[in-house]
Parts: C-alpha cells; structure tokens; sequence
C-alpha cells in the first residue's frame, strides 16, 4: 500500500488549520477517555483504517481496558460504557451520519441530561475534529504505519 499524498507536507496551512480545530476540541476538558471513544467509534463508521488504529492504541495506553476499547461498536449492549458515555456516543453515530436523519431529538434530550449547552458544544466540536482527520485520511489513502 502507498499513501495518496502527505497532507501535512502538501499543504502545510490546512494542516494547521485543522490541528487549531484539534487542540480546541482537546483543550475543552472532556475527559480524556470519552474523547477517544468518539474518535474510535466515528472512525469506525467512517471506515478510516488509520485513525482508528491511532485511537484504539491511544485509549489502551489511557485506560488499559480491553473490554472498553473493543466494544465500542457494540456501544448500547455493552454494560461497561456509562450512561453520559452512551449519550456521547449517540451523538456521535448522529453527526458522523448527518444526512441520514439529522441528530434525531431524542439524542439531542439524552445528551443534554448528561453535558450542560457549553460541554454539549464541546463533545460537537470533538466530533466535527475527528470527522475531518477521517475524512482527510481516507481521502490521502492514509492507512495505520504510512508514516
């Protein structure tokens, strides 16, 4: 396999563009492993080899759980995601897939039970963040190892 392009080198300003929206998204004091949760479970939809890769290896070196780290897929059968969790991930299947229903109200209302309107914003932005690294990867052909 060969990567398309190196967006970092090909364009060095949309990177950083995209690294400013990243660190925003980190910065707002989601907790570290919610955040990897959504990074893992919309580059599962998006079907980006790359980030999934990073994220997985990512929230084992936070949390050295097996369990939360695999089921994320299977994220309403499993018992080891909490109630805030499930919310944010809801939320996270409903913007990664936008056009197919929007974010449905029920989702919006289970969110705001867990995350106030700025935190709600917050988990929006982190989710707009990892949508964009997957759909810049999958578009350069990036796949886990091609740097």
């Amino acid at each position: 396999m060969k990567a398309r392009i190196n967006h970092m080198t090909a364009n060095p300003g949309a990177y950083k563009a995209l690294m400013a929206l990243e660190n925003f998204a980190q910065g707002r004091g989601i907790e570290q492993e919610l955040y990897e949760l959504i990074k893992i479970r919309a580059s599962q939809i998006n079907g980006c080899s790359f980030c999934l890769d990073m994220h997985v290896k990512d929230m084992m070196k936070i949390s050295n759980n097996l369990e939360r780290t695999t089921l994320v897929s299977v994220w309403r059968e499993a018992p080891c995601y909490t109630d805030a969790e499930k919310a944010a991930l809801a939320l996270t299947e409903a913007v990664t897939k936008l056009s197919e229903d929007g974010v449905p109200q029920e989702v919006y209302d289970k969110a705001r039970e867990y995350f106030d309107e700025a935190e709600f914003v917050d988990l929006i932005m982190a989710i707009n963040a990892i949508n964009c690294w997957n759909r810049i990867a999958v578009s350069t052909g990036m796949y886990p190892g091609c740097f």
